[in-house]
C-alpha cells in the first residue's frame, strides 16, 4: 500500500461529492446539515479550499458515514490517482 504524503484536497472534493450525490443531497442540505457554508462547501468540492478535521467530521455526519470510514474513502481515492499519474 502507498503512502500518500501529502493532503490532497481533489480527493476530499471527489468523495464528498460523489457521497452527496449518491445521497440524492444538494450542497444547500448537506451545507446547512454541517454548519458550513455552501459557498465552503462549494469550495472543497472542487479542491480550491482544504476542509480541516472538524469539517470533515462535520461533513461525515451530515453525509450519514462515520468521520474515519471518510478519510479511509478519501485515502483511497487519493491513492487511485497517484497510482494513475
Amino acid at each position: 500500500m502507498a503512502h500518500i504524503k501529502e493532503f490532497d484536497n481533489r480527493a476530499v472534493g471527489t468523495v464528498v461529492r460523489k457521497l452527496r450525490k449518491q445521497k440524492k443531497l444538494s450542497q444547500e442540505v448537506v451545507s446547512a446539515l454541517a454548519g458550513i457554508a455552501r459557498s465552503h462547501l462549494s469550495m472543497i468540492e472542487t479542491g480550491v479550499k482544504q476542509a480541516n478535521f472538524e469539517t470533515l467530521w462535520k461533513l461525515a455526519y451530515a453525509l450519514e458515514i462515520r468521520p474515519h470510514e471518510l478519510v479511509k474513502l478519501i485515502e483511497d481515492e487519493a491513492e487511485k490517482t497517484s497510482s494513475d499519474n
